[in-house]
């Protein structure tokens, strides 16, 4: 179905654009929800009669988004559920419950606006896109903890607080590899331990002496091995 758009729809088209859609998309969103108008000659015409008056009003309101945006955008919620020690949520975090948490903070919003993909499942941070308007775009922060408090570390530390032999799991993190300076320092005690043990003659002084010496151990290695395996030799028989 072709239809009018009547403002900018993300992935479709800008206000004035007329884009071929299926005919369930136009008929349960586009149109019952003023987005879009059926691109008949009669409503193109009147379209484009009303063309500066639409571009002014969607102006209007995309300025009123922007001064909104600058207040909301950033802006971490804390939303408190039950969960267990390894984080999991005995239930989840939706749309609507975002929507709840912004609108108390200050700034009201519906869930339609909130674009959540999946429900959240377990404690942390999560970074939420919120449209205030088809041009106007932020990104709040849930902060999803079983209290106040934890919410208040979670945000400190940017890591969701787990509990019990989760927690400990969490903690034995593997060893950070060294860069830059780092680095450099391990490697300059690594040559003066080196150092130190080929003076004390401990070891080959230099790396073609090592080599030299480890090509002599496995020849020495490969004969021993070899003689072991040999059959014992029979008396050798008369003529």
């Amino acid at each position: 179905m072709e239809v009018i758009l009547l403002e900018r729809i993300e992935k479709l088209g800008q206000m004035g654009d007329v884009v071929n859609v299926r005919a369930g998309y136009a008929r349960n969103f586009l149109l019952p929800q003023k987005k879009a108008l059926r691109a008949t000659e009669e409503n193109k015409k009147q379209f484009e009669a009303k063309r500066a008056q639409l571009e002014a009003t969607n102006l209007e309101h995309r300025t009123e988004a922007e001064k909104v945006g600058e207040k909301l955008n950033g802006l971490m919620v804390a939303i408190v559920r039950q969960a267990g020690d390894a984080g999991q949520l005995y239930g989840s975090v939706n749309a609507r419950d975002i929507a709840v948490a912004v609108s108390e903070a200050g700034v009201a919003i519906t869930r339609q606006q909130v674009g959540l993909q999946n429900p959240i499942k377990a404690l942390g941070l999560y970074p939420v896109r919120v449209l205030l308007h088809p041009e106007v775009a932020v990104t709040v922060t849930a902060n999803v903890a079983r209290s106040e408090e934890e919410a208040k570390v979670q945000a400190k530390t940017g890591k969701a607080v787990l509990t019990g032999a989760a927690a400990e799991g969490a903690a034995e993190e593997p060893a950070r590899p060294r860069k830059g300076k780092e680095a450099e320092a391990a490697e300059a005690e690594a040559a003066e331990l080196a150092a130190k043990f080929f003076e004390e003659g401990a070891g080959p002084k230099t790396e073609a002496e090592a080599e030299d010496a480890a090509g002599k151990d496995a020849a020495a290695e490969g004969a021993r091995q070899t003689d072991a395996e040999k059959p014992a030799k029979k008396g050798k028989k008369s003529k």
